[in-house]
């Protein structure tokens, strides 16, 4: 056995002591290191946990928030659906012919569609109210729009107005009809305008529509008016025969052998030889007075000024326009078959030496519009018509008949007065026009005595005891039918022409000078100092004759004329 000196087992003992120390040390550092981690890794565990739980819960809110959100999303998709298939089912029954005759309470609406080509026809087919006052179901837009405006429009109508008001002969009309009747409806059932057997008349006509609908904007229903709803005053074809005079006598004895005789300046009754026919002429003192207006006048116009001094010679004037039956009686011994070109007329009927006068052919359907004739006055034909006329009528009585010149026409619709009208009043308070008339009418009362215009005329002419005469004793002066005058149009012609002229006739121009309104007429427009002129061509637009009919006009229906006769004594 080893024996070790006392140094050494010292040595051992203190690196012992040392050692154990070393290690108490460090036991003592890393035991809160321990716990510290011990406590870190046991909240870094709940922490975890916490987060599992959070994205589960958050899976399973999602997923519950899909499942919902899919649950509405099919819940909408089967409430559109139902509410597509409601409306559509809505829309058919609101579609049919017995729905829209419960709103459309026209007495004869039925009636008069049974009886028309659209109901009534060799084919069997039958075209339904939609198919002609609704745009083509193709153009799904334009025709769910228009359906769901004109039956709120309807709706409205029969809940709040009462049909006994309404003027079903005013919506029979062709300026009324075509606001309802869509051009391309027409179109997409008539596809063929040339079908087989189809008149010579009729080629010419579409072939007439099909070069100029865009560039005119025509509407099949300016010749077709009578398709949808039958009309026994309306006629699709030329005129024939010649109508009935209101005064017809067909005891030729009880005819007029000679003309009136005027001997002395005064009122006298015009007898037509040849005929039974009479009119009261009107002696239109000469005088001065002031023509054209100023721009203190309500609603005037440049053409309407500088207001001149004018001086006229005596003159006698109708009484009334030209009447149906004293147009009727000149169309009765003047009609021609059409055949002789536009030249050949004109050069005829200015030769003085030929006593014949080439008068006018017939015209296409009812010029009269089914109004009625006898007092009513002549309307559509002219310009040149109404000079024939003229002509016409100086033969057949041994005087100087014409048109008035445009002086005379105010001079003689004035009665010697200064004032916008005849009577008293001021434009504004008959007028439409204006901001105020957006929640106030337009007093009526005076005006309507003494004028057929847009708000008295019921949108038609009317005969002349439906208004008072003016100072001079002629009626109709101011609406009724615009008038035409010898002068041709200038809107400068008052500025040319000096502030003091005599007689003035303007012979130079396109169009002629027409006056007075007429019953579509604003009462702006039916002032006596009011101007206006033929539109040649605008109105000819439908006519699809080649060469156009100088005779009668196609679209306008407010047209007519007065005579004067120019006398010597």
């Amino acid at each position: 056995m080893v024996s070790l000196p006392e140094n050494n087992l010292s040595l051992i003992h203190v690196n012992y002591v040392r050692n154990k120390l070393v290690i108490f040390i460090l036991v003592l550092t890393l035991l809160p290191l321990l716990l510290i981690q011990k406590q870190y890794n046991k909240r870094t565990l709940v922490i975890g946990l916490r987060m599992k739980t959070t994205k589960r819960d958050k899976r399973n809110k999602k997923a519950s928030f899909i499942k919902r959100k899919s649950f509405y999303f099919l819940l909408g998709i089967v409430i559109g659906v139902i509410i597509i298939a409601s409306l559509y089912q809505t829309s058919v029954y609101f579609s049919t012919d017995e729905s829209c005759m419960k709103c459309h309470v026209h007495p004869h609406v039925e009636e008069s569609w049974k009886l028309s080509k659209h109901y009534n026809n060799s084919s069997g087919t039958k075209v339904h109210c939609v198919d002609c006052h609704l745009p083509p179901r193709n153009n799904t837009l334009s025709h769910y729009s228009a359906k769901v405006k004109l039956g709120m429009k309807d709706l409205w109508g029969y809940l709040m107005k009462d049909s006994a008001d309404f003027d079903w002969d005013r919506k029979s009309e062709l300026d009324y009809a075509v606001t309802y009747i869509p051009n391309a409806s027409c179109k997409e059932c008539h596809h063929n305008l040339f079908p087989e057997g189809v008149m010579d008349e009729a080629v010419i006509a579409h072939l007439y529509y099909e070069e100029n609908e865009k560039k005119l904007d025509l509407q099949c229903i300016s010749c077709h008016l009578d398709a949808g709803h039958y009309n026994p005053h309306y006629k699709h074809g030329q005129m024939a025969g010649i109508p009935t005079s209101s005064t017809h006598v067909t005891d030729t004895s009880m005819y007029f052998k000679s003309s009136t005789p005027v001997t002395t300046f005064e009122d006298f009754t015009e007898k037509i030889p040849g005929t039974a026919i009479s009119f009261n002429m009107k002696a239109i003192p000469g005088g001065n007075f002031k023509m054209g207006s100023t721009e203190k006048e309500a609603f005037h116009k440049e053409d309407e000024s500088p207001v001149r001094d004018v001086k006229l010679s005596q003159f006698f004037m109708a009484e009334v326009e030209t009447t149906w039956d004293m147009y009727w009686a000149f169309y009765q011994e003047t009609m021609s078959e059409g055949r002789t070109p536009p030249e050949k007329v004109y050069a005829m009927n200015s030769n003085a030496d030929i006593d014949g006068i080439s008068g006018p052919t017939p015209p296409f359907g009812y010029p009269d519009q089914g109004w009625g004739g006898g007092d009513r006055p002549a309307i559509t034909m002219t310009h040149y018509a109404a000079e024939t006329f003229c002509q016409w009528l100086s033969k057949k009585t041994g005087k100087k008949y014409r048109l008035p010149t445009e002086a005379e026409w105010e001079y003689a619709a004035r009665g010697g007065t200064e004032t916008p009208y005849f009577f008293d009043g001021n434009p504004k308070k008959y007028s439409d026009h204006g901001f105020w008339r957006k929640f106030f009418s337009p007093d009526t009362d005076v005006i309507s005595s003494f004028v057929v215009y847009k708000n008295n005329s019921k949108y038609r002419t009317q005969e002349p005891s439906f208004v008072e005469a003016n100072p001079f004793g002629l009626k109709n002066m101011l609406g009724n039918v615009m008038e035409y005058c010898a002068d041709k149009y200038d809107p400068e012609a008052y500025s040319k022409s000096g502030v003091q002229v005599t007689d003035p006739l303007v012979k130079e121009g396109t169009e002629w000078v027409v006056r007075g309104g007429y019953y579509l007429s604003d009462a702006a427009d039916v002032r006596c100092a009011a101007r206006s002129y033929t539109q040649h061509d605008d109105w000819l637009k439908t006519d699809p004759q080649q060469p156009k009919s100088i005779w009668w006009y196609s679209d306008i229906r407010g047209i007519g004329f007065r005579v004067v006769y120019e006398s010597d004594i």
